[in-house]
């Protein structure tokens, strides 16, 4: 059978205005069902690359298709949408509504999302993710209260509410413990299996990396070699 593709960047020309970083992509495609370690030093492009992925950065040219869709032609509103309906994203800082509970968080994505039906078998699924990552006891708690270890495992559980069909983690696993990084990375892998979704995954740690299908270094597009 053909391999269907979930992510393609094509001819993609990214520049931030100040520090003269750049990215040039000229093609960079990921399988449906296909698990992405992406690695590189700090500040080397690793989450500008997740963003691009999710249309929260725009190139400067050519083309990111996500999905079939070429996320980088919608307007503002349309690229918001489109994430909550396909994508599964933990963010480096979280993202988490301090002032909203987890349970809350978990299940902000049906509450935001007018096509996202929450009902008793999200509801069932949110218990059952917060059980998986150990943060069961938690879910009455503010996000405010959590340690940043069950932050992390909140939003790991928020990004996988909605079983999406593509999940991008950034640094999932960066503040966890050893045993409760071996259980993150198990449901995010659990989890992306089930639905045949595809997983790319942004770390530093290294002693990951035979876990997943292929590596991408994000050096290799660094438009300006030496800078970071």
């Amino acid at each position: 059978m053909p391999v269907e593709t979930m992510v393609q960047l094509s001819e993609i020309e990214f520049r931030y205005p100040v520090g003269g970083f750049a990215l040039r992509i000229p093609l960079l495609e990921v399988a449906r069902g296909e698990s992405v370690a992406v690695i590189g030093p700090s500040g080397s492009g690793k989450t500008t690359l997740l963003q691009l992925i999710a249309g929260i950065s725009l190139p400067a040219s050519g083309t990111v298709t996500t999905n079939g869709t070429a996320v980088n032609l919608l307007d503002d509103a349309a690229r918001r949408e489109f994430r909550i309906q396909n994508l599964g994203l933990v963010f480096q800082e979280f993202e988490l509504l301090e002032y909203l509970s987890v349970l809350d968080n978990v299940l902000l994505p049906y509450r935001i999302h007018p096509r996202l039906t929450l009902d008793s078998g999200v509801r069932a699924r949110a218990l059952a993710l917060a059980e998986c990552v150990g943060v069961s006891s938690k879910l009455d708690r503010k996000a405010r209260k959590l340690s940043q270890g069950e932050k992390q495992r909140a939003a790991v559980c928020r990004a996988l509410i909605a079983e999406p069909r593509l999940l991008l983690a950034d640094e999932p696993t960066g503040n966890l413990d050893p045993d409760n990084k071996q259980r993150v990375l198990d449901i995010l892998f659990e989890q992306a299996s089930d639905s045949h979704s595809t997983l790319i995954v942004v770390t530093h740690d290294r002693d990951l990396l035979d876990r997943f299908e292929r590596v991408i270094d994000v050096k290799e597009f660094h438009a300006d070699r030496g800078k970071s």
